[in-house]
């Protein structure tokens, strides 16, 4: 979207375009949080913070990422470790992958080492191709808390 800031990893990246969502946008970190809430048996993030709830409408998804880190660990588990694709045509994300990557960390109250941030294009393809689209993955490993 025209005029709005892109936010991936929450880091805020000069481009023309920012990504539609009711919170921020932040793909990358919505990806994260469902990967966390998928491993932990939690649902998804629209089931903890609903597009319908007007006290989400422009949340910070750094924010959402440490509430969720917080609940993860309050039913039992511990982030082993993430990795995460994110797959844009424009702008290049290799300037931004480290301070995404710290960023997480923060967020998970982890070590930076165990987050891995990658990126990649879909070399002219489809709608992420023509720079209509950003998508992320993200597949988290937890354990139990003993």
């Amino acid at each position: 979207m025209e005029g709005r800031p892109l936010v991936l990893g929450g880091v805020t990246i000069p481009f023309n375009k920012g990504l539609l969502g009711h919170s921020d946008g932040d793909a990358l970190l919505h990806s994260v949080m469902d990967a966390l809430l998928g491993a932990a048996g939690l649902g998804d993030i629209g089931s903890q913070f609903p597009s319908s709830n007007p006290a989400f409408k422009d949340a910070n998804s750094r924010d959402l990422l440490s509430r969720i880190a917080t609940l993860i660990h309050n039913h039992g588990w511990r982030l082993i470790n993430l990795d995460a694709t994110i797959i844009v045509e424009h702008p290049a994300m290799k300037p931004y992958l480290e301070p995404m990557r710290r960023c997480i960390a923060t967020c998970l109250a982890i070590e930076s080492n165990r987050v891995n941030i990658k990126a990649k294009t879909n070399d002219g393809l489809g709608i992420i191709g023509a720079g209509e689209g950003i998508v992320a993955q993200t597949i988290a490993l937890l354990e139990e808390i003993t």
